[in-house]
């Protein structure tokens, strides 16, 4: 292991303090973890897999190509959910209004994310079901939507309603669904197979 490696771990691994969102900017990047930030603790876990992350790049294509152009579909972009104490979230995909994208702004504000999907891996899914699933709803996401790629893939859908999430519909197979007023169709079982259909 190189010496600059082993700080890069050093320092995301042992903070020696809560992280402000000072701190969270100054920290190295890396594409070898996946690294968030929940009330001030640093959290770093191994980069999702290959079907993973052709599932994200794939969906994150077929919502931005079916979406009101005024929004965008980002894939693992830095969410602010609080500063103080800090928590910074990267959703797999989230939907957030172009105008802002073009400013090309280096994280998002969490009152600005209309939609965020969470794709489940090995580790994430008690925290995309139980910790995100609160976190989004308290800082009212409108819209999460839960994929899961264990056979047949799946996909389940949750709206705000009255500050609460609730279940608007579990999908397999080609997913029909409704956002802004638009139709959008997802062929769930496309997301991880070699030869994607178009939407």
């Amino acid at each position: 292991m190189t010496e600059d490696r082993r700080r890069r771990m050093s320092v995301m691994e042992w903070p020696h303090h809560l992280l402000s969102l000072d701190d969270w900017m100054e920290l190295p990047a890396t594409r070898e973890f996946h690294v968030e930030v929940v009330e001030g603790v640093l959290l770093v876990s191994p980069r999702p897999l290959s079907l993973h992350q052709r599932a994200v790049a794939r969906l994150t294509y077929w919502l931005d190509e079916q979406i009101p152009g005024e929004f965008t579909a980002l894939h693992e972009t830095e969410m602010v959910v609080a500063e103080v104490p800090l928590t910074v979230r990267v959703p797999d995909v989230m939907v957030v209004p172009t105008a802002l994208v073009e400013t090309n702004p280096a994280r998002l504000a969490v009152g600005e994310v209309r939609l965020a999907v969470e794709v489940l891996s090995e580790g994430s899914k008690r925290t995309d079901r139980v910790m995100k699933f609160s976190e989004y709803a308290e800082a009212g996401i409108e819209h999460y939507w839960i994929v899961d790629l264990d056979s047949p893939v799946s996909m389940t859908t949750y709206r705000l309603i009255d500050e609460d999430y609730e279940n608007f519909g579990e999908f397999s197979g080609l997913a029909e669904l409704e956002f802004a007023g638009a139709r959008l169709t997802i062929d769930l079982n496309a997301l991880t197979t070699r030869h994607a259909q178009q939407p």
